[in-house]
């Protein structure tokens, strides 16, 4: 479900949660509560105190991306508005589309942030220069 559209091509959702006496329960589906086929997913964990990820775009690549403990703070830029988004709950994730630079920083201790991605690793998906990124916006406008 849809919580805010942060940029065309970004925008913030909540998961369906299963509570029961035992604890909570997401469940996550390809194409259906995710809105693309899931080809990889990695996550980050032990990050180091005032460590910083990301610092790309993908040409191609959808993420959508949980924080199932802990919390971090991802900055979104689509070369015309950035944002920034705090996860800190694992009922809630960021989508994130093609052409959308991200930066993540402040993880709490014992975050775990995971990423459900849409294609497998290929280093030539990314935009790993903001200049570069720039540019290459500029000549297409956000999907």
């Amino acid at each position: 479900m849809l919580i805010e559209q942060i940029l065309p091509n970004c925008a913030l959702h909540a998961h369906r949660v299963v509570e029961d006496q035992r604890g909570c329960l997401v469940a996550l589906e390809s194409e259906a509560d995710v809105p693309f086929r899931i080809e990889r997913v990695y996550y980050l964990f032990d990050t180091a105190r005032g460590a910083t990820r990301g610092f790309h775009a993908h040409r191609e690549l959808q993420q959508w991306a949980v924080c199932v403990a802990g919390a971090c703070t991802i900055t979104v830029d689509d070369a015309s508005e950035r944002r920034t988004v705090t996860l800190d709950t694992p009922d809630k994730a960021l989508h994130i589309g093609p052409g959308v630079w991200r930066e993540m920083r402040d993880f709490a201790p014992g975050s775990v942030l995971m990423v459900l991605a849409s294609q497998p690793y290929n280093e030539a998906d990314y935009i790993r220069d903001f200049d570069e990124f720039v540019a290459s916006r500029r000549a297409k406008p956000p999907q």
